[in-house]
């Protein structure tokens, strides 16, 4: 049967998480969005486990599949996935010689590296992957060059692709082959604008949480759905305070600082995932030149999209978004770099 998922939010545990988040809220919201499998979020937090364990029953049949994430010590975001909250209680007693604040915080950080924390999961019958994978500041790909750089020998169960990417980022990159593409809301809300914003659409075999996992590991992935990930807080390489764009020449050409405010330009998640894609082989056919600024395809439409498992068609920068131009008063550019160039100023369309 195909049920659609959201396994990654948060609880009212986490750090800029409303105070409203509550079993019974998320599950009303879950109704509302038509989510059937919603992920419980900070589930190695004790007092949120015990939220989950006491709620009564409503009869909404929404499955509830234990999930926590963890921060390790290398600032890598992991997912974790498992078939009870007494296997996320175990995992707490596991990591607490290793974290301060795994009691306290919904996402704890866990002072150990990711090959550890995901052979302590495994050990316990559970799935890990990393979440939101190219985000430029807490990700596997922020850190690290493959999975194998983070995980060592451990296996990862699925990869959570993050709001400013989708399967035709990740698709591309071959140590990828074969792992299961997982989109989720990352929710820190219950507003129906946040939960459930992306998703996964899985086909479960069994019902019921042990199905849920089942199908995650098997790759039964029937469809990822979200935002276009142009529209993504991260998608672009970008001053991370003005949120000026640069391509990748300008922003190595400016020492990666913005010289609009003198801050520090992040890679953006399109960037990174070309990186680690095999570059195309060139044709022999003489080439066309066009202007770095030619028109470009908008994808239109903020709602949700399909994100096919496999064979999607490359992403289509937006150009809903306004040419940046300096100030008189800006600091000069280097040689090369023009005044007004292919940099757009971006909107926040995201927290």
């Amino acid at each position: 049967m195909l049920l659609n998922a959201d396994l990654h939010i948060h609880s009212p545990y986490s750090m800029a998480t409303s105070r409203s988040m509550t079993p019974e809220s998320l599950l009303a919201a879950a109704r509302m969005k038509g989510l059937d499998i919603l992920g419980s979020g900070d589930a190695l937090h004790p007092a949120w486990r015990a939220a989950w364990r006491d709620r009564p029953e409503d009869g909404s049949g929404i499955v509830v599949v234990p999930t926590a994430e963890v921060e390790d010590r290398h600032r890598v975001h992991h997912l974790i996935l498992a078939e009870s909250f007494d296997q996320f209680a175990e995992l707490a007693e596991v990591f607490a010689p290793h974290s301060k604040n795994v009691a306290t915080a919904g996402r704890p950080h866990v002072a150990l590296g990711g090959e550890v924390i995901a052979s302590a999961v495994h050990d316990l019958g559970g799935l890990i992957g990393p979440a939101h994978a190219f985000t430029p500041w807490t990700s596997l790909y922020a850190r690290f060059e493959s999975p194998a750089g983070c995980y060592g020998s451990e296996r990862i169960d699925f990869l959570e692709l993050g709001l400013s990417a989708d399967t035709s980022y990740a698709a591309g990159i071959p140590d990828l082959a074969g792992i299961p593409f997982i989109s989720s809301s990352d929710a820190h809300s219950a507003t129906p604008v946040r939960l459930g914003r992306e998703f996964t659409r899985l086909d479960v075999g069994v019902p019921g949480v042990r199905g849920v996992l089942d199908a995650v590991a098997g790759a039964r992935i029937a469809m990822n759905a979200g935002f276009f990930p142009e529209e993504g807080k991260y998608n672009r390489t970008a001053c991370i305070h003005c949120f000026c764009h640069y391509s990748l020449k300008e922003a190595e050409a400016l020492g990666w600082r913005c010289p609009e405010d003198g801050k520090r330009i992040k890679k953006g998640v399109a960037d990174r995932a070309a990186e680690l894609a095999p570059r195309p082989r060139r044709s022999a056919a003489p080439r066309t030149s066009t202007s770095s600024r030619s028109a470009r395809s908008s994808p239109g439409s903020s709602a949700p999209h399909p994100r096919q498992p496999g064979g999607a068609a490359p992403f289509t920068p937006n150009s809903s978004r306004r040419s940046g131009t300096r100030s008189p008063s800006s600091p000069p550019l280097p040689p090369g770099i023009s005044g007004r160039s292919t940099r757009v100023w971006a909107t926040r369309s995201r927290p």
